[in-house]
């Protein structure tokens, strides 16, 4: 049981640490988008993931070798799925803009980590049956599932019910771009697509040295998944630099020095998540609850710090007091459900 703790209480400082991610972006100056997008990534996506790949490398041996010798199927699956999770975190940061942080990183992040549970088993189960990947899906883990959606729901209906009480002059106030209805399509779209990332995981899974630390074992595997995603990003965010003459961003060098320290912030808190999973996955018994569900955990409370952002950051000034009350009962339930396998 201490063990369990000390695993959930990894993932859960990695949480926290990607729900800050966005706090830094704030101090970048001068850049658009898609030129601050891209330069984070590089951080979040290549070099962070990079530095912690090389930690499940034995002395004597490298990463070459490892995916050299890695079965090439298993291995691009991994790549293929991470790109398609990089559709996910495009459409996830316009979630934020028309949602808030708050909102946007709740349904987003909600839909992701129940479809990201189910699918990995599913697709392993689809190209390899004798695996009987399916297995990992116990009551506990489905129950788990669910109690995650009802809280991201519960927080949801709080989003509903904010935005028929404010005026539009108080949605505009807390959030520039408010828009609810289209918020939500798009945010849902970026929980589907980024729920890829754990059926990368489930592919890679397999991707690291005999014998390595379980604390580092998966670390190879979030590479090969984040460097798909930078693939999306980097074709997506240089034909936006095109379209919007944005390349004169890379060219203002008197921001270059305060950009790049904060571009390399939030990518480090980017990935202090996936860095937070695969050390608290170490410490959770490979055959429990906990670790099938791990990565439906580090996106509940991923929701739970990005909504106390959301209150810190005042997004939620002027609701109800019956909206704060859903709010945080959704906030409660998802708290409850990382630790459900264990009461159940």
């Amino acid at each position: 049981m201490n063990n369990i703790f000390i695993g959930l209480l990894i993932i859960a400082l990695g949480a926290f640490c990607q729900s800050s991610c966005y706090v830094p972006i704030n101090k970048i100056k001068r850049w658009s988008w898609e030129s601050y997008w891209i330069v984070q990534g590089v951080f979040a996506w290549i070099a962070f993931p990079v530095l912690g790949a090389l930690l499940s490398v034995p002395q004597g041996h490298s990463l070459g070798e490892l995916f050299t010798e890695a079965d090439p199927f298993m291995l691009w699956m991994t790549v293929l799925f991470g790109a398609l999770w990089g559709v996910g975190g495009l459409t996830f940061g316009l979630s934020m803009r028309y949602l808030g942080v708050a909102l946007g990183q709740s349904i987003a992040l909600g839909t992701c980590a129940a479809l990201g549970t189910i699918m990995g088993p599913v697709f392993l189960n689809i190209f390899f049956p004798s695996l009987d990947a399916m297995a990992s899906l116990t009551a506990s883990v489905v129950i788990g599932v669910l109690a995650t959606l009802l809280g991201i729901a519960i927080i949801g209906m709080a989003g509903s019910m904010k935005a028929k009480s404010l005026s539009e002059e108080e949605k505009r106030k807390a959030v520039k771009d408010f828009n609810f209805p289209k918020g939500i399509a798009i945010a849902l779209l970026a929980g589907f697509m980024s729920g890829c990332f754990n059926v990368g995981l489930a592919f890679g899974q397999g991707i690291c040295f005999t014998g390595v630390n379980p604390m580092f074992a998966t670390l190879p595997a979030t590479m090969l998944v984040t460097l798909g995603g930078f693939v999306t990003n980097a074709v997506y965010c240089f034909w936006q630099n095109s379209r919007n003459h944005t390349w004169g961003d890379y060219a203002l060098g008197g921001v270059w020095g305060n950009n790049l320290v904060f571009c390399a912030l939030a990518g480090l808190l980017w990935y202090s998540q996936f860095f937070g999973l695969a050390l608290g996955k170490g410490f959770l018994p490979e055959d429990s609850a906990f670790y099938t569900l791990s990565f439906c955990i580090l996106m509940a409370l991923n929701v739970v710090f990005s909504n106390l952002w959301g209150i810190f950051l005042k997004e939620w000034r002027g609701c109800s007091r019956a909206t704060i009350s859903v709010l945080v009962t959704g906030i409660a339930i998802l708290i409850l459900s990382s630790f459900l396998p264990q009461l159940i």
